[in-house]
């Protein structure tokens, strides 16, 4: 027995034998082997849960692109929301607004209804007196087309009677232009007689006074 430098004693160690040795090699070995196979599984099982994570990552990363999407299709449509509510609201006054010139409207529009419905009539009038008047004036035309020849005689006629009323009036002024001369020259002579007569007697008083 050996002595430490405290005094306390050891028990020598057996000399290893080459039994076991090759125990302790064969333990070693299978250690390694143990160490290696889990080693390997290891390996396996990280490199599949490598892939794993790469997947869960790739799908959270879908996931969240799938959330933005999802997110910006919610804030789309409560943006439309909102804009459809401020149209319905906008739309809410402008009808608001809008009743009273829509009453007046109406009431235009019943008015000019009934004012288009007197006219209506009177131009259905209109068209039955028109109708009349063509009716009419087709029968004077047909009239007219069968007394043509007298009309044209009659016209005929008319135009010689002016004629003669024309030629009548002129020959009555040439005979009141000639009459009127025939005054003038006969003014002329009583004139010149008259002047003669003064100047004879005149000249019979200066004789006399002598």
């Amino acid at each position: 027995m050996n002595e430490g430098e405290n005094g306390i004693g050891f028990p020598e160690p057996n000399a290893p034998s080459s039994v076991n040795l090759e125990e302790e090699l064969r333990i070693a070995n299978d250690r390694l082997e143990k160490l290696y196979t889990a080693y390997n599984e290891s390996s396996k099982l990280n490199e599949e849960l490598q892939a794993i994570i790469e997947v869960l990552e790739k799908e959270a990363v879908n996931s969240e692109i799938e959330k933005e999407g999802i997110q910006a299709l919610l804030d789309e449509k409560d943006e439309r929301l909102r804009a459809m509510e401020l149209d319905r609201a906008k739309a809410n006054k402008t009808i608001e607004h809008l009743e009273p010139k829509l009453e007046k409207t109406e009431e235009m529009y019943s008015r000019e209804k009934a004012r288009l419905g007197r006219v209506f009539e009177v131009a259905e009038e209109l068209d039955e007196a028109l109708q009349t008047a063509t009716t009419e004036m087709s029968a004077r035309d047909d009239w007219y087309v069968q007394h043509m020849q007298l009309f044209e005689n009659l016209s005929e006629a008319i135009q010689t009677r002016y004629e003669m009323i024309d030629s009548a009036v002129q020959a009555m002024a040439e005979f009141r232009q000639k009459q009127d001369t025939f005054k003038d020259r006969m003014n002329e002579a009583l004139d010149a007689v008259k002047e003669q007569i003064v100047e004879d007697s005149t000249e019979d008083e200066e004789k006399t006074d002598e």
